[in-house]
């Protein structure tokens, strides 16, 4: 092999890269498509939990909180509120306890009034959220 780095020599390694981080690319996504109905649980997904999580997103629960740490860092994490909260009852009853007006000088949950339906779909979303194998995030119970 000579000293010079030649185009075609550029050119091999460019293309023989491409090749193989697009195969590493389409092997990742093959394996990522695989784990992912063992870890979320889809197949326990009910119509309930589907109107809990379109009215988390409706309401922009997570312009404040975090799910899975993604989100705003404003308020405590959504993906372990379940176990932090006490359960479905625990939930419902702190989204019921927030005040109208809120806490003056502190920062506080508004109250959104929710029916005791639209509760229930919340605390069953929030419950399949905790269940899912998310890599042990948050690492600590607070969020």
């Amino acid at each position: 092999m000579s000293g010079a780095f030649t185009k075609s020599m550029a050119r091999n390694i460019f293309y023989g890269g491409t090749v193989f981080f697009f195969l590493l690319f389409l092997a990742l996504s093959f394996d990522t498509h695989q784990a992912l109905p063992k870890r979320d649980h889809r197949a326990e997904i009910t119509p309930q939990i589907a109107h809990g999580k379109k009215l988390v997103e409706v309401n922009n629960c997570i312009g404040c909180h975090t799910l899975m740490g993604e989100g705003a860092y404003f308020a405590p994490e959504l993906g372990n509120a379940i176990a932090r909260l006490g359960g479905r009852e625990g939930i419902k009853g702190f989204i019921k306890s927030r005040p109208a007006e809120g806490i003056p000088g502190r920062r506080s949950m508004p109250q959104f009034n929710f029916s005791d339906d639209d509760l229930e779909a919340i605390a069953a979303y929030l419950e399949h959220v905790n269940k899912i194998d998310d890599a042990n995030w948050p690492p600590n119970i607070q969020g």
